[in-house]
């Protein structure tokens, strides 16, 4: 049996304390059963953003048309978009992979490793065992049941990423962001998209009055039917057939496309390793329970990123893993001076990289009504600033929240065009020390900008009470 310092399951972030641990000298042995990366690297964040780019200019392109410009698109080269994405990704993935394979005192197990005893796992047959153990095994598509869906062929995220050939339509069951992110490209290069969601709002997260301008813009260009209960599949030689029910009017209606996206959440992958064969416990959904600093409550094992169900967001894993990778090198170098450090998840922010994007960072206004702060809400939409009229007035808005007392932000929504951009201005000052909005004030903003828009809606702050807001212009 091998012995290593450390083992890390995971080649996502979990790369990011395989490699810090590999320049400490420590010898390290990286789990991995997919391509090098993770899935932000080759089934998520990277390529979708590759294509929703695509997808942004070509709407713009079309919205020009009410600026009195009309355009023609003579071609959309879909193979040859699938293919640059495809080649950046698999490339990047190939030298982090080569890298790995060629560095002395790091060995990669390509594999899923399953628990076989304490701190010991059995990848391919081959049992390897260490006293420090990272878990950043991420997630997976949760599938559904549905009635008649194990006789279809579907596509999963990842599929739906190697599609090279254009399909003519295409249902996705689903409406959270992977759906109406998958649903924006999709739809601007031509194919015929049905979206259909189970839950009341298109990405559920987020608060009703931005997830409806969402659903409005995507429904201009597609069929997005939202509380729809997806009860049964079936296939006929040339489509995929699917029947809803509403779930308001309890109506039961088919629809067809010739392919099938699944893109209904995510489950953990603990079930795939028996993390409990080593005494590391899950919650009921599978997520690995881990304390302040990540510990699990099994000594020397550790988890973060997707694995732990908080947030699953890249760059809120790349935090996880350098505070992460403090506390456990002070842990391996017996250290009893430096106190662990703990991660802070006040202002995470998030973007949905559909059209238009929305970016929220914080509490959205459903969660901080139900946290007890008193509240000052401000609104706006891009209209108030000359240069919303310049782009004629996009489908928008911008919420901002603070805390009544301290001034402090509390949390931001905006949807419209360049949203994931603007609310950066807003992260950063919940950042500072006392995370006011009053260098927001303070600070000269740059006329006519987009960015305008943002200062004039902490202009319009005000009191809310019993859910009625007052607006002072």
């Amino acid at each position: 049996m091998k012995k290593y310092d450390l083992i890390v399951i995971g080649s996502g972030a979990g790369m990011n304390v395989a490699s810090a641990a590999y320049d400490q000298g420590l010898r390290v042995a990286v789990v991995e059963h997919g391509p090098m990366g993770g899935t932000c690297l080759n089934r998520g964040c990277i390529p979708t953003k590759i294509l929703t780019y695509v997808a942004d200019v070509l709407v713009e392109a079309q919205h020009l048309e009410s600026l009195g410009v009309k355009l023609k698109i003579e071609e959309i080269n879909y193979p040859w978009i699938m293919k640059r994405m495809r080649e950046e990704v698999d490339g990047s993935s190939r030298e982090q992979g080569q890298s790995v394979d060629e560095a002395e005192g790091i060995d990669w197990y390509k594999g899923t490793g399953v628990f076989v005893d304490d701190y010991t796992i059995e990848v391919n047959g081959e049992k390897i065992k260490a006293p420090n153990i990272v878990i950043a095994a991420g997630s997976r598509p949760d599938i559904p049941y549905v009635k008649g869906l194990d006789q279809v062929e579907y596509l999963l995220e990842d599929d739906a990423l190697h599609l090279m050939e254009k399909p003519k339509s295409m249902i996705i069951i689903g409406g959270g962001y992977i759906a109406a992110e998958f649903g924006h490209f999709f739809s601007a290069v031509g194919v015929d998209v049905t979206i259909l969601g189970r839950n009341p709002l298109l990405v559920k997260n987020e608060d009703n009055d931005i997830s409806e301008i969402l659903r409005d813009e995507l429904s201009k260009r597609m069929k997005v039917y939202t509380n729809h209960e997806v009860i049964e599949v079936d296939q006929t030689e040339e489509y995929k057939v699917v029947k809803a029910r509403n779930r308001e009017t309890g109506e039961v209606k088919e629809y067809k496309g010739e392919v099938l996206l699944v893109a209904a959440g995510r489950r953990s992958n603990a079930d795939l390793f028996k993390p409990e064969k080593t005494g590391v416990k899950t919650d009921q959904h599978g997520w690995i329970i881990v304390d302040d600093y990540f510990r699990t409550g099994k000594r020397g094992i550790w988890a973060f990123g997707d694995a732990i169900g908080r947030y699953q967001f890249r760059h809120v894993a790349n935090d996880e893993s350098q505070i992460l990778w403090f506390n456990l090198s002070k842990t391996i170098r017996n250290d009893k001076d430096t106190e662990f450090l703990t991660m802070d998840y006040h202002a995470v922010p998030r973007a949905v990289f559909s059209y238009p994007p929305i970016a929220t960072v914080g509490m959205t206004l459903r969660e901080a009504k139900e946290s007890g702060h008193q509240l000052y809400v401000g609104q706006a939409d891009y209209s108030i600033a000359a240069k919303g009229f310049a782009m004629g007035n996009p489908a928008s808005l911008i919420r901002v929240i603070v805390d009544a007392e301290s001034k402090r932000i509390l949390g931001a929504s905006i949807v419209g065009p360049h949203a994931p951009i603007l609310i950066q201005e807003i992260v950063n000052l919940m950042y500072t020390q006392d995370g006011t909005f009053y260098p927001m004030y303070q600070a000269m903003h740059i006329h006519p900008s987009l960015s305008e828009v943002v200062q004039r809606a902490f202009g319009r702050l005000a009191p809310i009470d019993e859910g009625h807001e007052h607006h002072h212009h």
